[in-house]
């Protein structure tokens, strides 16, 4: 295998198989390393990922494995793709380091923010693999479900890096027929948006858990869309990325569509069951739950209001009724838009 696969996609949930079919589709050469060996195992012998992406073969060109040092050879691998949950991205990219080489650019496919600390994904990165990483790192971001990019249906995505030359030569190396990328340098803004709009899908979906109808959820997309803007100011960002790909068309999608599993999740809620017995029914992780904590803190920090997300966070760790929420949204003092 080390002598024909030159990219490496680290993480084998729905997303990463995805990125790794969409890349071996496309006559790439693509080790996916795997968290548990049984599953790496199952997926070599069946050729399909059968607890995260049930229903796609795996064409020849992908090579699961769950050693590091198969997934990522020295003078072979030169794209190293993580995708990975944000809880456990610190932990992977700790053990991903001594693998890595100088010249080999690395895409962080993880939205969230880290609990704790507060960081953005890159920021997790950069602190783990050292500032000298820095300049071959990219963000990958935008409207996506794993089936469908995994099916070959036409999306569009972004791909942030500080350095344009980074991000184009990463679009060039990602781009098929179906699949279409776009360049920013504005990674505050891209990462940021990648990791709220999960929060305000909870709240669209809680709104349909609860019998409402297109109106609210329209307000709902919108004034969260506000909210996430004006955090990513803050911090530095740029308004015009909210515009975008990785703010408003992410936002959108992951609030109406239904594969989301933040969307499913706030569903779920609204409809009386409890957050624990709704994460205990799927193996899959909901970004939103631990990202409304940590977006939350970042944004007292940065003296921001972010009212959708505080309710959420009443409702996921303060027990608050969704229909509750929603009534507190809708009582805040009258101001403009």
């Amino acid at each position: 295998m080390s002598g024909e696969v030159s990219a490496a996609v680290v993480g084998a949930g729905a997303w990463g198989t995805a990125l790794a079919l969409s890349l071996a589709n496309h006559g790439q050469q693509v080790a996916l390393w795997v968290f548990e060996p049984e599953l790496a195992s199952t997926m070599r012998q069946e050729r399909e990922n059968g607890v995260y992406l049930p229903g796609f073969r795996l064409p020849g060109g992908v090579h699961p494995t769950a050693d590091f040092g198969e997934a990522i050879v020295p003078r072979v691998t030169t794209l190293v793709i993580v995708a990975v949950p944000s809880h456990g991205l610190r932990p992977v990219l700790t053990r991903l380091r001594p693998q890595l080489e100088p010249d080999m650019d690395v895409i962080l496919a993880t939205k969230g923010l880290e609990g704790g600390t507060l960081m953005r994904v890159s920021e997790v990165a950069a602190a783990v693999l050292g500032q000298d990483r820095v300049a071959h790192l990219a963000t990958l971001s935008g409207p996506t479900f794993a089936r469908e990019i995994a099916a070959g249906e036409p999306a569009a995505v972004v791909i942030a890096a500080r350095d344009p030359a980074i991000a184009r030569r990463l679009q060039q190396r990602l781009a098929s027929p179906t699949l279409r990328l776009y360049t920013s340098t504005d990674v505050i803004g891209v990462e940021l948006g990648a990791a709220l709009k999960n929060v305000i899908a909870i709240a669209s979906g809680i709104c349909q858990g609860l019998g409402l109808g297109s109106n609210t959820r329209a307000a709902l997309i919108a004034r969260g869309l506000a909210e996430i803007t004006r955090l990513v100011i803050a911090a530095g960002g740029e308004a015009d990325t909210l515009a975008g790909l990785a703010g408003l068309g992410d936002l959108v999608l992951t609030c109406t569509g239904e594969l989301s599993r933040n969307r499913a999740l706030g569903i779920g809620l609204g409809q009386g069951r409890s957050l624990q017995q709704l994460q205990a029914a799927t193996p899959t992780v909901a970004e939103g739950v631990t990202t409304a904590a940590a977006a939350l803190q970042l944004a007292r920090r940065l003296g921001v209001e972010l009212p959708i997300t505080e309710q959420m966070h009443r409702v996921l760790f303060e027990h608050l009724p969704p229909a509750q929420a929603l009534a507190a949204l809708m009582q805040r003092p009258l101001t403009r838009e």
